[in-house]
C-alpha cells in the first residue's frame, strides 16, 4: 500500500466532500500519522471510511471500543474551531488519534478513558507520535469530579450519549464549545452547545451515528 497515497485519497475523497474545507484542519490530516493510532490488525484500513476495532473481537465493537472514521473526527475538528490558547478535555481517549489532532491545536488537552488498557495504548500512542500536551487519564467520565481540572474552553465526546450531560455543561467557559453526537439509532446528531454566558446556545449541523459512551444516563424506555 502507498501509505502516502491512501492519506491523499482519504482527505480528498470522504473528509472534503464531507464539508471539511478549513485548510488548517485539511493539513493537520497530512501531517498527523494516523495509521501509527490504528491496531496493527486493522492498519491496512486506517485511512478507510469505517469504525475500526481498537481490541481484539467482536466484544470491542459491542463496547463502542472503536476509532471513529476520519470524517467525523475531521468535521468536529473543524466545527469546534479549537484556538492555541484553550484547555480542552475529550471523553474517550480510544487510541489518542483525536487527542492527538486536538493537541496540535489547543495549549492544552484531558483525555478520559475508561478502559485502562486503552488508555495505556493511547498514551505510548502519543509519547510515540511526540504530541506531549496531551494527558491521558484512565477515567469514568460520567462519574468523575473535574472541578478541579476545569473550566474548560472545550469539550469533545468522541462517541455518543442519549443527552447532553449536564455535569459537562458546567465545565464550559463562558464563550467555550462542547460537542458530541446526541440520540438513539438509527438517528444521531452531531451536536454543537456553545456557552454564551447567559445561556447555551444548541445546534445540530450534521448527522452521524456512534457507539455509546459508557455509563451516561439513558432516558426511561417505555415498556409494555
Amino acid at each position: 500500500m502507498n501509505v502516502e497515497q491512501a492519506r491523499f485519497n482519504m482527505i480528498e475523497q470522504q473528509i472534503r466532500p464531507w464539508d471539511v474545507l478549513d485548510a488548517r484542519v485539511l493539513e493537520l490530516l497530512a501531517v498527523v500519522r494516523r495509521e501509527e493510532f490504528v491496531p496493527p490488525a486493522h492498519r491496512a484500513l486506517a485511512f478507510a471510511d469505517l469504525e475500526l476495532p481498537l481490541k481484539p473481537g467482536e466484544a470491542a465493537v459491542v463496547a463502542g471500543q472503536v476509532m471513529l472514521p476520519p470524517r467525523v473526527e475531521a468535521r468536529m475538528l473543524q466545527d469546534l474551531q479549537v484556538a492555541k490558547h484553550e484547555k480542552v478535555l475529550e471523553v474517550g481517549a480510544g487510541s489518542g488519534f483525536m487527542a492527538a489532532l486536538l493537541g496540535h491545536r489547543a495549549q492544552r488537552v484531558l483525555s478520559l478513558e475508561i478502559d485502562t488498557e486503552l488508555a495505556a495504548t493511547a498514551r505510548a500512542n502519543l509519547q510515540r507520535a511526540g504530541v506531549l500536551n496531551v494527558e491521558v487519564r484512565q477515567q469514568d467520565a460520567a462519574h468523575a469530579d473535574l472541578s478541579a481540572d476545569g473550566p474548560f474552553d472545550v469539550i469533545v465526546l468522541s462517541g455518543s450519549v442519549a443527552d447532553v450531560p449536564e455535569t459537562l455543561l458546567d465545565l464550559l467557559k463562558p464563550g467555550g464549545r462542547l460537542m458530541g453526537i446526541v440520540g438513539d439509532e438509527p438517528v444521531m446528531r452531531a451536536t454543537l452547545v456553545q456557552h454564551a454566558g447567559n445561556g447555551m446556545i444548541v445546534t445540530q449541523p450534521w448527522d452521524c451515528n456512534a457507539p455509546r459512551l459508557l455509563h451516561f444516563p439513558e432516558p426511561e424506555r417505555f415498556r409494555f
